[in-house]
This record gives C-alpha cells, sequence and structure tokens, in this order.
C-alpha cells in the first residue's frame, strides 16, 4: 500500500564506515510499508552535514507530509534544532525521535532551545519509557512511546552454556561506551585462572579503539578486535559467545542490547539510563553499577556458576524483546505517520 512521503533527518555514520543508525534501519522498514522517504545527511563534515539537511527540508518542503529528526544530547542537538526551526517556518509537522540517554542534561543546560524544539513538535516519539518519563517529569506532555525494533524472525534463539565465559561486546568504539571496562574485567578474569575470551565488535569513533588495542596488546590478552562487521556477520560471531557486556556511561535503548537478547545471550549492562527499564537484574539479565569491574566479574561469576540461571534469563530476555520486532512495533508509527 503507498503511504506518504517523508523526510528523516539524521546522521548516517556508515557511509563513512560507522555503525548503521535508526535513520537508515528505520527508513528500510518503513519503506517496506509504502512509505516514501527522503534521507539526510551522509555528509561527513559537520557544517556541510547541517546545510545539507536544511536543504532537504527546503527541497522537500511542498512534498512531505512530516518531517522525522533524530535528536540527540550532544552537538548533534544544534542539527534538531535547526532543521525544527525550518520546518516551523514552512510550517511542515515535525517528529523529534529522542535519542540518548544524556538528554536530560540538555534538557537542564538548553531550557529555552528544548522548549521550541519539542513543545513544537506534532509528537514527541521516545524509544524508552525512560526517556518518556524524564520528559514528562519536566512538563513535556506531548511524548510517545515507540521502541527500537528489530526483525526477530533475523535473531535465531540459541539457548548456551555461560562457562567458559566467551564474552561478546558491540558497540562503536567511543569513550561514553567505555569499551575499556570490558578488556580490565577480561584482565582480571584471566589473572583469576579464568579460561575467558572477549570478542569487541565495531567501528573506530574518538581513538578508544585504538587504545584498547594498545591494552590488549600490553596485557597479552585473549581478544579479538573485528572491526565493523555487517548484521549477518556479527550475528553469526555471536554463536561463539556466550554472554554479553554492555559496558557504557550513557545509554538510552540499544539496539545492540536488545539484539543480544533476542539470539540468546544473556545480558550484563550498566544500569544507566533506559537501560533499567528494559533489563530486571537476575530476571531477564543482570544490572550493574558503571565502570565496577568487580561487579561486572561478580555478575559473570554468577552466570558461570548457576548455568541454568543463566538460561532461564536468556529465555525471559527472548520474550521481552518479542515485543519489539517490528511486526508489532510498525502498527505504532503507522499511527502516528498516518493521524
Amino acid at each position: 500500500m503507498l503511504q506518504g512521503k517523508l523526510l528523516y533527518i539524521g546522521n548516517k555514520p556508515s557511509a563513512q564506515g560507522g555503525t548503521l543508525t535508526t535513520i537508515e534501519s528505520l527508513s528500510a522498514l518503513l519503506k517496506q510499508e509504502g512509505y516514501r522517504i527522503e534521507t539526510a545527511s551522509h555528509k561527513k563534515n559537520k557544517i556541510f552535514r547541517l546545510l545539507h539537511m536544511l536543504y532537504c527540508v527546503c527541497k522537500h518542503r511542498n512534498v512531505v507530509s512530516k518531517v522525522l529528526i533524530d535528536t540527540y544530547s550532544t552537538q548533534n542537538f544544534y542539527y534538531a534544532v535547526y532543521v525544527a526551526k525550518l520546518c516551523r517556518i514552512f510550517k511542515i509537522p515535525y517528529i523529534p525521535i529522542l535519542h540518548g540517554g544524556n538528554l536530560q542534561e540538555r534538557l537542564k543546560n538548553s531550557p529555552m532551545l528544548s522548549n521550541k524544539l519539542f513543545n513544537n513538535a506534532a509528537i514527541n516519539v521516545s524509544p524508552s519509557l525512560f526517556l518518556k518519563e524524564m520528559f514528562q517529569k519536566r512538563g513535556y506532555n506531548n511524548v510517545i512511546f515507540i521502541p527500537n525494533s528489530i526483525e526477530l524472525e533475523k535473531y535465531p534463539f540459541l539457548l548456551r552454556k555461560a562457562y567458559p565465559p566467551k564474552l561478546l561486546w558491540v558497540r562503536s568504539f567511543s569513550e561514553i561506551y567505555n569499551p575499556m571496562l570490558a578488556l580490565k574485567v577480561l584482565k582480571q578474569l584471566v589473572e583469576n585462572g579464568i579460561a575467558a575470551s572477549l570478542c569487541m565488535i565495531g567501528p573506530e569513533k574518538d581513538g578508544s579503539l585504538m587504545k584498547c588495542k594498545a591494552f590488549a596488546e600490553a596485557e597479552n590478552l585473549p581478544v579479538i578486535f573485528t572491526g565493523k562487521l555487517t548484521k549477518e556477520e556479527w550475528i553469526t560471531r555471536s554463536k561463539e559467545s556466550t554472554i554479553f557486556l554492555n559496558t557504557t556511561f550513557y545509554d538510552n535503548m540499544p539496539v545492540s542490547v536488545i539484539e543480544a537478547m533476542a539470539l540468546g545471550l544473556p545480558v550484563i549492562s550498566t544500569n544507566v539510563g533506559g537501560i533499567p527499564f528494559l533489563i530486571q537484574t537476575k530476571i531477564n539479565g543482570l544490572l550493574v553499577p558503571p565502570d565496577n569491574t568487580e561487579a561486572m566479574i561478580s555478575a559473570i561469576t554468577h552466570l558461570t556458576t548457576n548455568p541454568e540461571d543463566a538460561m532461564q534469563i536468556a529465555t525471559n530476555a527472548r520474550k521481552i524483546v518479542e515485543d519489539f520486532d517490528w511486526i508489532n512495533v510498525k502498527q505504532k508509527w503507522m499511527k502516528v505517520l498516518n493521524e
């Protein structure tokens, strides 16, 4: 069925070797449902990227019914501010999609810009209940929860024993995701005489990959750095792993964690941002304080010494993420887009 035409504004880092972002995954899914979608921007230079975004709003202003805007808490926040302002000038309804577990700081530090951006939106879409609740506490009542989605059929569920701990980490190598914690955990496990290993999947972002490789080499750690892999490639590699680590300082509702839960990998994550809204510790995952090596090792030890618990956690996690299957999530998107 042919739907309306949309413009989706966001950063497309995969064009420069980065990870696939929501603008690419969600726009592809919406196209499957019959929507015609223009996207921007793939430009690497930040100034050129902003100019390209604004140009696309001007170019398509008379033919699109809505503009979707990926909205983050860091410098990318200003892309959303300027794009939304242009949408208001042209009277185009726009929908910010809220990303980044640190948006609460942006609301606090940029109240006037935030008020204009979010209060004038047709609706704000939050992929996590954490952000929805946080926005509502600050007086924003035009926020709807639509979770990040996956196509569940592409994620074969595999129950596995957690011992030996074959650890898997999947993310861009950035300081905010604290990849070094995974290596410190591995180092301590090896020193404790445990036959642990680690696979780290993801592209370089801010020099963190180089630092991690140097640390791993200096400590002679059993770790593999694959660089960026396609979704299919890392799903295949995940079959060799037994535990998934999420080490971040800030987070919202990371798709990589949802994917790990779908695959049957018991997840150990820092209890930051929206993660506690997704994971209940010892029910469908394990939560630990951020940047706490000992706590993460303790969680790994629990899974490896309690195999029945590990498999039950993995089973419960798969049931939870069934709600994130695109076949369910798309109904919420179509309702918002067709209003």
